[in-house]
């Protein structure tokens, strides 16, 4: 009975580790250029900040998501300051930030994207 009672558990605990690497199948990836990896409605975002100039590339399922033709917006909310700024389409399926930005670690970051199709996706993120 007690060899049962193991074969039951052991069986159950394997079930149960492939189901949870079905889960992580559809979560976020590992970051691609060197940023916050967040996703939203089934995309995957990535902020970039270099030297103040943000980026945000936008991945659907591991390919490249062209962003011609969307526009959006960023919110920067540091401590009680906050700035906005403009998102502009830039190559293949980054969208740009029209301002420098000066990042903090905890700064709080809301990228509100309208595509082209008319969606609008919400992706926030913290600066590290």
């Amino acid at each position: 009975m007690k060899k049962q009672i193991s074969a039951m558990l052991f069986a159950g605990s394997v079930a149960l580790s492939g189901l949870s690497g079905l889960a992580m199948a559809h979560g976020a990836k590992p970051a691609q250029y060197g940023g916050i990896v967040q996703t939203a409605s089934d995309l995957q975002f990535e902020l970039v900040n270099k030297d103040g100039a943000v980026a945000i590339y936008v991945d659907d399922h591991d390919k490249k998501l062209p962003v011609a033709g969307a526009s959006g917006k960023l919110t920067v909310l540091t401590g009680a300051q906050k700035t906005e700024t403009a998102l502009n389409p830039g190559t293949d399926n980054a969208l740009v930030a029209s301002d420098k930005l000066q990042l903090k670690a905890g700064s709080k970051l809301v990228a509100t994207i309208k595509f082209a199709d008319g969606k609008t996706v919400t992706a926030r993120f913290v600066a590290k």
